[in-house]
């Protein structure tokens, strides 16, 4: 474990590394060589989402960064990130029974284009802050994410509601969200679930729903982790072609918040 003896910032604690163990060991991997040491790989993995850097800029401590590249695609592809994401999710016990989405948008680097079936497909679009992607989030009391989606930063909150409530199934008793979810049937949805929707109406609406104040200021939660979860310069910029590829150094730099929240409770 020479690497862990030079000085880069950010390494794996133990404790967290002790989550991530039993994942990455068993993880069955599609083609290519089984990664030597897969700490050194995680932690060269979130060397570049926590710098933001190139993958050629990854110090030689760390790895090879093609064979660090390709072991990230390898557990990418094979849906780690979401399993590990559930597994956390799972635990959250009754801070499931209120929830929150949100977006954020982010900016998109210009070699960011380019993806294989078009700009749209990868999660790239046009929006009034520029060549962006949003990346959406749905949040347990604690504005921890239990499911994470991506699109073209012009799409709609509202639009992309279904896509948050199918990646999980696990219905809240509240829901919370901005102007941006006011829609009849967000609603409709919500109470056919058994929820209460806390969402505030937009002032061009002809029917004015009431918000409870003390829950709706718990919203803040989720803007908070959003703010955390951009200290990953690799997620607050996005410099990958692919959605999946973004969206796994999301999910990656969400569960290591999610450790260090359970660690610290």
């Amino acid at each position: 474990m020479g690497w862990r003896s030079a000085l880069i910032r950010g390494l794996l604690t133990d404790e967290e590394w002790s989550f991530f163990e039993p994942f990455v060991v068993s993880a069955s991997p599609l083609g290519g060589r089984p990664a030597r040491d897969h700490r050194r790989v995680l932690d060269a993995i979130f060397w570049i989402a926590r710098t933001g850097a190139p993958w050629r800029d990854l110090p030689a401590e760390l790895g090879n960064w093609n064979s660090v590249f390709r072991q990230f695609r390898r557990w990418t592809a094979s849906g780690l990130w979401d399993v590990m994401l559930e597994a956390l999710a799972d635990g959250g016990g009754k801070a499931d029974l209120l929830q929150m989405i949100d977006s954020t948008s982010i900016r998109a680097h210009h070699c960011a284009a380019g993806g294989k079936g078009g700009n749209h497909r990868q999660g790239l679009g046009r929006s009034r802050g520029g060549f962006t992607s949003k990346l959406h989030i749905r949040g347990n009391a604690h504005g921890l994410p239990i499911a994470l989606h991506v699109t073209a930063g012009q799409e709609a909150d509202c639009s992309n509601y279904d896509a948050l409530m199918e990646a999980r199934d696990s219905d809240p008793a509240i829901m919370l969200g901005d102007k941006g979810y006011d829609s009849d049937p967000i609603r409709q949805d919500l109470r056919d679930r058994g929820a209460v929707p806390e969402i505030p109406t937009k002032r061009n609406r002809h029917v004015q729903h009431c918000v409870s104040r003390p829950l709706y200021a718990l919203r803040s939660r989720i803007e908070c982790f959003i703010n955390r979860l951009k200290n990953s310069r690799r997620v607050a910029t996005r410099y990958d072609q692919t959605a999946d590829s973004f969206l796994g150094f999301a999910a990656l730099s969400s569960i290591r918040l999610w450790i260090r929240f359970v660690h610290a409770t």
